[in-house]
């Protein structure tokens, strides 16, 4: 169990802990969501430092560190969705997306073949994070004004729901690309695991 490895499952085991805080009604319990979601994040890009650094690649670090992105960003989007912040739609796309890709890598696995994030699967990682992170810090600064009863708050009282919902879509546009992507790269492998 390496440092890259211990990484990625600290992301799995932070996911269920940022959701429960996220989504009660408690001011500093929020704040505190917001916080393990940026040291989840963070993680996320120490994990591949140190693999790359130190040349430490792993057949379980390849499948586990983009399936801890897929259990941090599917616990935000959800809680985005419960609380009325996003529509599902966008969300159930890219987390559909998501988990099929998930599954063809657990088949590639049990055939004894590993299926490495792609380029443009990394960028889509990066883009996903960053928006739940740009919504995320949205709402904890609406929720601080609020706390406080900040004057301010009236400025940055508009529709964000609907710019929430475009930033979800082109996301959701970029992560269905590379799921295609996968497809067609890995589809005589793919056809060769489902006989």
């Amino acid at each position: 169990m390496n440092t890259p490895n211990k990484l990625t499952l600290l992301r799995i085991i932070i996911a269920p802990f940022f959701m429960y805080f996220f989504i009660v009604e408690n001011y500093y319990l929020n704040l505190l969501a917001l916080g393990l979601f940026i040291v989840a994040a963070l993680t996320d890009l120490a994990d591949g430092y140190y693999a790359r650094k130190y040349g430490i690649m792993t057949g379980f670090g390849k499948f586990m560190d983009p399936l801890a992105d897929k259990v941090l960003v599917s616990s935000a989007l959800i809680s985005f969705i419960a609380l009325g912040f996003v529509s599902p739609l966008p969300v159930m796309l890219i987390i559909g997306r998501e988990f099929f890709i998930t599954g063809l890598r657990l088949l590639a696995a049990y055939r004894g073949m590993v299926i490495s994030p792609s380029w443009w699967a990394k960028v889509k990682t990066f883009l996903q994070l960053t928006v739940v992170g740009v919504i995320l810090a949205y709402i904890n600064l609406i929720k601080t004004l609020d706390h406080f009863n900040s004057p301010a708050l009236s400025a940055f009282e508009f529709d964000y729901v609907t710019y929430f919902n475009v930033f979800l879509w082109v996301t959701a546009a970029v992560t269905l690309w590379t799921g295609v992507d996968y497809v067609v790269k890995y589809f005589y492998m793919i056809k060769s695991v489902l006989k």
